[in-house]
This record gives structure tokens, sequence and C-alpha cells, in this order.
């Protein structure tokens, strides 16, 4: 347990205490039991003479085979078992069966499976006391000491001077933040993503991913809750797809994953790109612990280790700046850092995700980059969130905050912050990186174009509202970055398999084209 992140343990003891205390208030109780699945379960069968076991089904490669074992236990212990799909919106082998037996590969196609499938099922009724006066639970003095919830001194962490969890867990939280969540009317009514400012970098308290992630929150709960709001505003006509958009990327990640135990795999992986990614650990160390030189990446991952989350668009560059960006490493290195520090991240829609903005599948724009250092600088001009996550960098004047290798020794000095010593000089060259960066992703597709075509991959516009319209913290995939999103202080243009670079104040950010730049700039 201790090589589990300390907020990940929290998180879910906190949803177990949760859960426990709602079963209290029904005349019931939450048994913990410890120890490994088929060790435990047939114990248990014999011990409380069970008859009947339920699950919720579980469309991941690990979760079927733990199920399929416990399953056959079952099965030989005379014991009935119920499967039920509630963790998705859709049972995602339906979906598949629709498509002739094949996982859809592109957005566009699931959208349009989908929408010949029966309506979603509205999510189970509240369990009343009513409901569970006729179920009567055992209960004996040393419950606690049995099957109580553990602590987390007693899974080996120290809890001396611990602040007060950004995500508390468990479904009363996950309630509260929906209802706050749905408060913002005007949101649906207008129907438009929110613009990004330096507070939107910070955990919202609206925020709903990872109690989606870990069931605390019904997915189907929040998709009619949508549903109720958006009729309640408009008065007439259906919800548009693109009102769940983020829910139905996570759907869309689940189905393409749930029958390729390789999703998360570059080698072996029908629907990714093989990229020959350079290995270098030295470089995915800083990348990860933030030392990069860039305040920008080393904030965002300075916030990812401390609070297990970090804004949807701040993952963009990030996770740009480690593989097609900057360090041109396998995005299955990052995707092993979200699943070890992410509380919302689950395998299909990290992997899927990572996939993604590496540009390996679902997406092909390699050309359109995130600047380190553009890209924060018009998101919080005054730097305010580097101050917060690397305060070494708080006395730096907003001009140098994002490049502070660019800042007079004086004014260095005078912020008690010498690039060199006190924070790392930028590991890479950015223009000349990223540049490059973009020749090898050209040639590798050109090559693919050539024998494979590019028929797998899904060219998503760059203003398409399917990915982010649900806004505020709710499940990863958004589509890479659109014109809006990016800061473009230079391009760099594809003429007769050669680039041309264009400056433009002191830094660069390849990929976009003078017409994406006009856009920006209005």
């Amino acid at each position: 347990m201790s090589m589990v992140p300390f907020t990940h343990v929290r998180f879910l003891l906190q949803c177990l205490e949760d859960l426990d205390a709602s079963l209290r208030k029904l005349n019931s109780r939450l048994f913990v039991i410890r120890g490994q699945p088929t060790d435990v379960f047939p114990r248990l069968f014999k011990e409380w003479q069970i008859s009947r076991l339920s699950y919720e089904y579980d469309s991941e490669p690990f979760g079927k085979e733990r199920d399929a074992a416990i399953r056959k236990l079952a099965s030989e212990a005379g014991v009935e078992v119920t499967v039920k799909v509630s963790h998705t919106l859709y049972d995602l082998d339906k979906i598949i069966e629709l498509n002739g037996g094949q996982s859809p590969l592109t957005y566009k196609r699931f959208q349009t499976l989908i929408s010949h499938m029966d309506l979603v099922e509205m999510p189970a009724e509240t369990i009343t006391a009513e409901v569970m006066r006729k179920c009567a639970t055992p209960l004996s003095d040393d419950h606690d000491d049995k099957f109580g919830v553990p602590s987390l001194e007693e899974l080996g962490f120290e809890t001396e001077g611990l602040v007060t969890a950004v995500w508390p867990g468990g479904e009363t939280e996950a309630l509260t933040r929906l209802e706050r969540h749905l408060e913002r009317k005007a949101w649906v009514a207008n129907f438009e993503r929110p613009r990004m400012n330096a507070n939107s970098l910070l955990a919202s308290p609206t925020g709903l991913s990872p109690y989606l992630r870990f069931g605390c929150l019904s997915c189907r709960l929040f998709y009619f809750k949508l549903t109720d709001l958006y009729r309640k505003v408009k008065r007439n006509g259906s919800p548009p797809l693109s009102l769940y958009g983020q829910l139905l990327w996570r759907e869309f990640f689940y189905t393409t994953a749930t029958n390729n135990p390789r999703f998360d795999k570059m080698e072996g992986n029908p629907v990714c790109v093989q990229i020959p990614w350079d290995r270098n650990p030295e470089a995915l160390a800083k990348w990860a612990e933030g030392r990069t030189g860039f305040p920008w990446i080393d904030a965002i991952m300075t916030q990812l280790r401390q609070e297990g989350w970090i804004h949807h668009l701040a993952r963009h560059a990030v996770a740009c700046f480690l593989t097609r960006g900057d360090l041109w490493i396998s995005w299955e290195e990052g995707m092993k850092v979200f699943e070890e520090l992410l509380l919302d991240a689950d395998w299909s829609v990290n992997a899927g995700s990572w996939m993604w903005l590496s540009c390996s599948s679902f997406f092909q724009q390699f050309f359109h980059c995130y600047c380190p250092v553009g890209f924060g600088r018009r998101t919080d001009p005054n730097g305010d969130y580097i101050r917060r996550y690397l305060p070494i960098l708080k006395g730096l004047p907003a001009k140098y905050i994002y490049d502070p290798w660019n800042a007079p020794e004086g004014v260095q000095k005078a912020a008690k912050c010498e690039i060199g010593v006190h924070y790392p000089k930028p590991m890479v060259n950015h223009a000349e990186a990223s540049c490059l960066n973009i020749e090898r992703m050209k040639q590798i597709y050109q090559q693919l174009s050539c024998y494979r075509g590019l028929g797998l991959l899904a060219t998503v516009p760059a203003n398409s509202n399917n990915g982010g319209n649900s806004a505020g913290g709710i499940p990863v995939p958004v589509p890479g970055p659109s014109p809006e999103e990016i800061h473009n202080d230079g391009a760099v243009q594809a003429g007769r398999g050669q680039f041309a670079v264009k400056r433009r104040n002191e830094d660069l950010i390849p990929g976009v084209s003078s017409k994406a730049r006009r856009q920006t700039s209005n």
C-alpha cells in the first residue's frame, strides 16, 4: 500500500467512510474484507452461507480477468452471480456488436452508433430505509475491529501536520459538487466553453472527475441532471449530444479499449502509430518532478504531485512537452506518471488521452503544439499560478516569471532566485526541439500514409464542440489544442518538405498557420 500515493489512499478511505456513514442511516454497515479476492470469496461463501453475489461490470482487462476468476469460484460454490452495467452510460459490448463486432475507432463513428441505440437507462432509485427494511444486517460489537475502514496510520502513512484534502472523497461530497455544478445555469443556457483564466487552473468546488472515476457519482445521474436542466432552461427541443461531450469521450475511450488488452502500450496495439520515441530516464525524471526549467510546466507537475489533479488544458501542455513537443519521450511513460498521481486517471481514458495528445492515435494534427512559455503567460499574465506552486520564483516580476532565464542578473538577484542556482535552466531549447520534432512527426506520417493510409486516425476540426462543453473538471479527454487555446508567438509552416520559421516576440510555437494566428489575435 505504501507504493500507492497518499492522495489516492486518503480519497478512497474517505469514500469508504462516507459509504459506511450512509449505510448506518439505513441500519446497516459496510463490511471491509482484507485479502486477495480469490482467497477471500471461497471462505466467505462458506462462512456467510452466501447464495447470491452481485457486482458492477468492469470493462478493463484486469477487471475482466479478476471477475472471471470470481465467477468461476462462485459457480463452483453454487452461488448465483448478477452483473450490472452502471459505470458507463451504455453497454459497451452492445456498441461493439452494433459495429459488426469491432470497436469504433473514431469519435464520429461512435456517435453514429449510439444514436441508433436505446436511450440511456435511468439511474437506480435512491435506497431508503423502507427498501432496506427486509434486509437485516447482522452486526456485532466488534464490527469495527473486524470489518471497519482502515485508517491511514494502519496503512503506514504519516498524518502529523496533515492538510485538508483538496478533493474530499465520498458520494456525499460528489452530490454536493454536482448541485453546485448544475447551478451554473448560464453555462447551459449559453452553451459555450468557459474562458480560461488563472482561477481555472485551480481545483474547483464544482469539479467532478475523481468522483466519476471512482463511482462516487453515477455517470447516468449526471447525464439526466444535465438533460433536465437543459430542458428547463431551453424549454423545448432535445439536448444535443455535445452537451454531454466529456461524458461521451469517456465512453468512447472505454469502448475502444475494452477488447484491446494492449491499449496502454504502443507495441502490439492495433490503434497506435509506432513511433521511435527516445529513451531518456534523466529527462523523464526532470519532467515528472517539475525540474524542466520551464515554470509553466514545473508548476503544473508540482500541483499534480501535491493535489492529485490538474486542469485538462494543463494536462495537454505537459503531455505535449513530454512527447511530440519538446522531449520526444514515449506517451507510455507520461501515462504511467499520470496513473500514479492523477486521482481521476483510469486505464482507458488515461491511455486514450495520452495517445491522442502525442498524435499516436485519434488525432493527427501534429503541427499544433503548446508553447511552454506563451500559453501559460496568456492564461495567467501575472503569474499567480506559478507563484503558488513554485514559491522560489515569487519574487520575479511578471515580465520574466514564465521565462526567468531572460531576466537580467540584477533582477534575478533581487528576486533571490538565480537561474542555474536556485531554479534550473531550461532543459531544452524549445524552438529548436519543437521544430525538429514536427519534422520527425511529418516523416512518420508521410511513411504511414504510403502503405497504410490515415483512415485509422480521426481528424477533429480545431473548433469542434464535441469535447469541451461539459466544462469544469469533468472527465479528462478533450480534443487537442484549438486555435483559441494556443498562444501564437510564432509559426512553423510546411512548404515542399521544409519548414520556414517565423518569429514574433521572444518565443516560438510551431505549427500554427497564419490563419489560426489571426483568429487568436482577434
